[in-house]
C-alpha cells in the first residue's frame, strides 16, 4: 500500500496510521509553572532527546497549550519519567481543564521541589529531569503557513534518579518500567526484552 498522507482513503484507513508507524513514543510528562505560580503537568508524546552535551530535550506542543503558554512566560519546566505505577496519573493529567486547575494534584501527586528550577517535580516518578529553555520552535508547513504545533527544546540543568534503580552506575531504565504512546487514541507500549548490540568500529 501506498498513500499520500493528505489523500488517504479512510474507506480503507478509518484511522490515520501515522503515529503507529512513529512508535513506540517516550512520553514527556512536564510539569511546568505560570508567571502567576499555577502548577501545570501534562504529558506530551512527541518528546525526546536531541543532544547529549550537553544533554538538551525536546516536546512538540500541537495547540498553543498550558505548558507551552508557561514555558514561554517562565523559561522553566522538568521532564518527569512516566511509568507502568504511575499509568493512572499519566493518563489523568492528559485531560483538557482550566489553566488554573493544578493536574498534579487532581491526579493524587505529590510534588516534589526541584533544585535548580522552580516548577515543582512528581515525587514518585524514578527520574526527572529540570529543564531550562533554549528556544521555541513554530513549525511552517510546506506552503509556507504557520501549522499549530511548537518545538519546545530544553537544557537539563539538573537529574533527579531513584537510588533503587542504580546498579553499579549504570541506571537500569527497564527496572523503571517506562510506559510509551502507541499508534492509536487509547494504545500504550510497556517495555519488555531489551538486548544488546555493539556499534561497528
Amino acid at each position: 500500500m501506498f498513500f499520500e498522507p493528505e489523500k488517504r482513503d479512510s474507506s480503507v484507513l478509518p484511522h490515520d496510521p501515522f503515529k503507529a508507524i512513529v512508535a513506540p513514543r517516550p512520553i514527556g510528562w512536564i510539569s511546568s509553572l505560570s508567571a502567576a505560580g499555577e502548577v501545570n503537568l501534562a504529558p506530551y508524546s512527541y518528546f525526546n532527546g536531541v543532544l547529549s552535551r550537553p544533554n538538551c530535550v525536546m516536546f512538540s506542543s500541537e495547540g498553543y497549550k498550558d505548558s507551552a503558554k508557561n514555558i514561554e512566560e517562565t523559561g522553566e519546566f522538568v521532564c518527569n519519567f512516566a511509568t507502568w505505577e504511575l499509568r493512572e496519573q499519566v493518563n489523568a493529567t492528559s485531560a483538557h481543564l482550566p489553566r488554573n486547575v493544578n493536574e498534579m494534584e487532581l491526579a493524587g501527586l505529590e510534588p516534589a521541589p526541584s533544585r535548580m528550577v522552580k516548577p515543582p517535580r512528581v515525587k514518585a516518578a524514578p527520574a526527572a529531569l529540570e529543564c531550562k529553555l533554549l528556544t521555541i520552535v513554530p513549525l511552517k508547513g510546506l506552503d509556507g503557513s504557520l501549522l499549530p504545533a511548537r518545538i519546545i527544546v530544553g537544557q537539563v540543568v539538573g537529574i533527579h534518579i531513584d537510588d533503587r534503580f542504580l546498579k553499579n552506575g549504570i541506571l537500569d531504565t527497564a527496572a523503571m518500567q517506562p510506559i510509551m504512546r502507541a499508534g492509536y487514541l487509547d494504545q500504550y507500549f510497556r517495555i519488555g526484552e531489551r538486548f544488546a548490540m555493539t556499534r561497528p568500529a
